[in-house]
């Protein structure tokens, strides 16, 4: 349900979002007071959003080498400040992860703009990415499953993301492309709505100076043959996270390979689901990469 916002939270979700065992809580709860929990009839530690930003200012500050014990001696106020003075090039990327979750738990569009403009002042987008991106969204599928977050949360970060995305590939195409020997098709299958690896793709393969033709979402392959009337040497490209079904994935592979492969054309696949792809039966123009980074060495 959308509206099933949390602004309440178990001693688990507190776990989920700041890697703290609960049982590590417990003690620092006890031994230093340092959240206030409040406790429902049945007795149940339930925690608000200001106790889930002091744990995970009071996490950076640990794992930067301060005692629990005299961090529990602080005013109210002087955690966040510690953790401002200490934040530099060598922790940005675990600060800047705590910050986007607090972001998304308050659905805080500003802290999400003001982290993300402190960290492209020292960084790449393309590091961005790859060092903060990458491990949140990785982080994001694990706090839904634990249903630690809900859809909202998960939709509200994702398009802030998507946004940058845009903006950041939109500056890429309004450049020549300096290799013309291949152009990138990119596409999802049909019911596949996770679009953000297939769109950062697009991005560092517009980066290394190719032209790229971005259809997105939920694509039927027999729409994807006209692009064979446009272009000579095409690179179709796909990223499998939920779709198609893990028991039929061979058989779209295959249905893909009939349709679209001949000596000018070559199918490349990431995402999730690849490991459920056969690998023995494979044309030797199609190719299947285990992560981003393999997928753009080979560009």
């Amino acid at each position: 349900m959308i509206n099933n916002i949390k602004s309440v939270f178990s001693i688990k979700d507190l776990e989920n979002l700041s890697g703290i065992k609960a049982h590590t809580i417990r003690i620092w709860e006890k031994r230093y007071d340092i959240l206030q929990p409040m406790r429902t009839d049945t007795n149940i530690r339930l925690y608000d959003l200001a106790s889930l930003q002091k744990l995970l200012n009071i996490t950076l500050l640990h794992d930067y080498g301060y005692k629990i014990s005299k961090i529990a001696t602080y005013p109210q106020d002087k955690i966040p400040a510690l953790v401002r003075e200490i934040i530099s090039t060598k922790n940005a990327k675990n600060h800047a992860i705590s910050a986007f979750k607090m972001a998304m738990m308050n659905f805080d569009q500003e802290l999400f703009l003001n982290t993300y403009n402190w960290l492209i002042a020292e960084k790449s987008f393309k590091e961005i990415f790859h060092q903060v991106f990458i491990p949140l969204m990785n982080e994001l599928g694990l706090l839904w499953q634990s249903d630690t977050i809900t859809p909202a949360h998960e939709h509200f970060i994702s398009y802030l993301i998507k946004q940058k995305l845009l903006v950041n590939t939109e500056k890429l195409q309004v450049l020549k492309q300096t290799k013309l020997d291949k152009v990138f098709v990119l596409s999802l299958p049909l019911n596949e709505i996770h679009e953000l690896g297939l769109m950062y793709l697009n991005y560092e393969i517009l980066l290394n100076g190719y032209k790229t033709i971005y259809l997105g979402e939920s694509m039927p392959i027999e729409n994807l043959k006209d692009l064979k009337k446009h272009f000579n040497s095409i690179v179709f490209v796909s990223y499998l996270t939920v779709q198609p079904e893990r028991d039929s994935i061979n058989e779209y592979i295959a249905k893909m390979t009939t349709e679209l492969v001949d000596d000018n054309t070559e199918l490349w696949f990431t995402g999730r689901l690849v490991e459920f792809i056969n690998k023995e039966e494979l044309s030797d123009k199609i190719s299947i990469f285990d992560s981003i980074s393999e997928l753009m060495d080979r560009i």
